[in-house]
C-alpha cells in the first residue's frame, strides 16, 4: 500500500501531536553543504513560520536517524544528501505566555553532501538558498541555528583541503 505507484505515502508525523506534547519529539536536521554555502530553508509553519532554518523535521517511527535526515532534506530541498557527521544535538523549547511547554524537540543536526537533485522549495517551507558564510548575519538565523552552519561549513572546507 505504501510502495504502491502514485500513491503519497502516509505519514504518521501527522498523527503525533506537536504542539503541547507530552514528551519531547525527536527531530533531525541537515546541515547540506557544497562549495563553501550552504543550503537554507524559510518555514512555512510554526514554529519558526518564515525563519530561515535547516532542512529538518520530526523522525518518524521506526525510522533510523541518518534515514530520517535524507527523507526530510529531500522532501524540503528537493536534494538527495549523504549524511555524514553530527554536528549538534540540543534542545528547542518554546513556551507560551502562560509558561507552558507548547513545543519541546530534541534536536539532531548532521552535516550533509549533497549528491543528487537542484534546490526547491518542497514541503513545510517557503523558500530554499544557498548561503556562504559572510551572508550568516544578514539572515537572521536563530543563535543555534548559525552556529551550527558555521560548524557545518567549516568541517566541510577542512575536509575538501
Amino acid at each position: 500500500m505504501a510502495n504502491e505507484p502514485g500513491r503519497k505515502r502516509k505519514s504518521r508525523r501527522n498523527l503525533m501531536k506537536r504542539d503541547y506534547p507530552e514528551q519531547p519529539i525527536i527531530g533531525v536536521g541537515a546541515v547540506i553543504v557544497e562549495g563553501g554555502r550552504a543550503l537554507l530553508v524559510r518555514r512555512a509553519t510554526e514554529p519558526l513560520k518564515g525563519e530561515w532554518s535547516v532542512p529538518g523535521g520530526m523522525l518518524e517511527l521506526g525510522e533510523k536517524l541518518r534515514d530520517g535526515v535524507r527523507r526530510e532534506a529531500l522532501e524540503e530541498t528537493g536534494v538527495a544528501v549523504e549524511v555524514g557527521e553530527i554536528l549538534d544535538v540540543f534542545d528547542s523549547i518554546f513556551t507560551d505566555v502562560q509558561g507552558r511547554t507548547q513545543y519541546h524537540y530534541v534536536l539532531i543536526d548532521y552535516l550533509c553532501r549533497p549528491i543528487a537533485g537542484e534546490a526547491r522549495v518542497g514541503s513545510d517551507v517557503s523558500d530554499v538558498r544557498w548561503v556562504s558564510v559572510e551572508a550568516l548575519p544578514a539572515m537572521a538565523l536563530r543563535e543555534s541555528i548559525e552556529q551550527v552552519v558555521r560548524k557545518g561549513l567549516s568541517r566541510a572546507g577542512k575536509s575538501t583541503s
